[in-house]
């Protein structure tokens, strides 16, 4: 990464780095951009957010408090009006030594349009396993890809990934043999895991019963995390256990959809819609018994990794990276392929058998973890300063 010691003749003070992406609400990618931003070295690094969104996201306040700019640039209507608002907001807000690209295969044409603007240094930064949806794509949207993807290979002098599945579906299948390409696991932030937490206060501001038992899940509603699938999950397990619940934390297009799928089901009265919440750690530790995370695929999933910080039994599918196992006592995977009624089987089996590791053992593990979020921005440092 040459480029850093050349942007640094362009201007004093800290390394100054452009994050590109959708928008800063509060996803699994987002979310770990949060952390770092809160961990990182300030003094050295200065990190900025360019988003695809006039809407107000959920981080944009706390954005602002610590120093850093949200910098809206709509992709739409036209390539080229975008290509010149991208270029303006470079010179107007700029100088950057790095353009740090996080929007999937569209950071090919973000990549190009900072590398014609003389942007030293530009990552591209694969956050998700899109394999299936990228198989699934018309025709046009596969033409479309596969120029993003070369984009990428051209202008690229760095890329970043979540996991191994995540570098393979931006990268290629051969991504190793490319020394550019490399893994940098998220990571999460313990400290709020291990703060004391009342069940019953919780509970009862989600207007669930103290003595219920509750499956959580924690995700945007997205036809990936496989929510039609989880409330069949829960309706068998409510056949067996009367005062079951289910705790979705999410927002997200599709909610809509599943509240109308619990209520043909007759089970609305026992699905709780949390909606978007700042205090996920909180709900994990003060509502959930069991964490159920049936998704079609991932690429490191956050809510994984604090189920795991939060001690909960884990009932996960088993196209989901290993990656992301660090206190393996807790999991049970289940193949995507197993009807609802085996998932329903795995889950009261969780439940029965109960964690099989104490809540602050199962902490350490991830403080000791590479999922730790002070190791995830050491890595990330150590990169944009080589």
């Amino acid at each position: 990464m040459r480029g850093v010691a050349n942007a640094r003749k362009w201007h004093e003070g800290p390394v100054r780095i452009l994050h590109a992406l959708y928008g800063m609400n509060r996803g699994g990618a987002e979310t770990w951009l949060m952390h770092v931003l809160r961990h990182i070295d300030r003094d050295r690094f200065r990190m900025d957010f360019l988003v695809h969104t006039t809407q107000p996201g959920g981080y944009d306040d706390e954005i602002r408090a610590l120093g850093s700019k949200v910098i809206p640039c709509p992709h739409r209507p036209a390539p080229w009006a975008y290509a010149a608002r991208f270029k303006r907001i470079l010179r107007q807000h700029g100088p950057y030594d790095i353009v740090h690209a996080h929007s999937a295969h569209f950071s090919g044409y973000m990549l190009r349009l900072a590398h014609q603007a003389g942007v030293p240094v530009r990552m591209a930064h694969s956050h998700n396993d899109t394999a299936i949806p990228d198989r699934n794509a018309r025709t046009r949207s596969r033409l479309c890809l596969r120029v993003m993807n070369w984009w990428i290979r051209r202008h690229a002098t760095v890329g970043l990934a979540a996991s191994g599945k995540a570098a393979a579906a931006l990268f290629g299948p051969d991504w190793q043999a490319d020394p550019r390409w490399r893994i940098l696991h998220y990571g999460i932030d313990p400290a709020p895991f291990g703060e004391a937490v009342s069940s019953v206060e919780v509970r009862a501001e989600l207007g669930i019963p103290a003595n219920a038992f509750v499956i959580g899940h924690v995700g945007r509603f997205d036809e990936q995390k496989n929510h039609a699938f989880l409330v069949d999950i829960f309706a068998e397990v409510a056949r067996q256990e009367p005062q079951a619940r289910l705790l979705l934390v999410g927002g997200g297009a599709l909610r809509p959809s599943i509240e109308e799928k619990a209520e043909r089901l007759r089970m609305a009265d026992r699905v709780v819609f949390a909606g978007v919440r700042e205090d996920v750690p909180r709900l994990m530790r003060g509502a959930m018994d069991v964490f159920v995370f049936p998704s079609l695929y991932e690429g490191l999933p956050i809510a994984g990794i604090e189920a795991q910080a939060a001690g909960l039994p884990f009932v996960l599918s088993d196209v989901i990276t290993e990656e992301m196992d660090v206190v393996t006592p807790l999991l049970r995977r289940v193949s995507l392929s197993q009807p609802a009624r085996a998932w329903a089987e795995a889950v009261r089996a969780a439940r029965l058998g109960g964690p099989q590791i104490s809540h602050a053992e199962a902490l350490l593990a991830v403080e000791s973890s590479s999922l730790n979020i002070s190791t995830s921005v050491a890595n990330l440092e150590a990169l944009y300063d080589e």
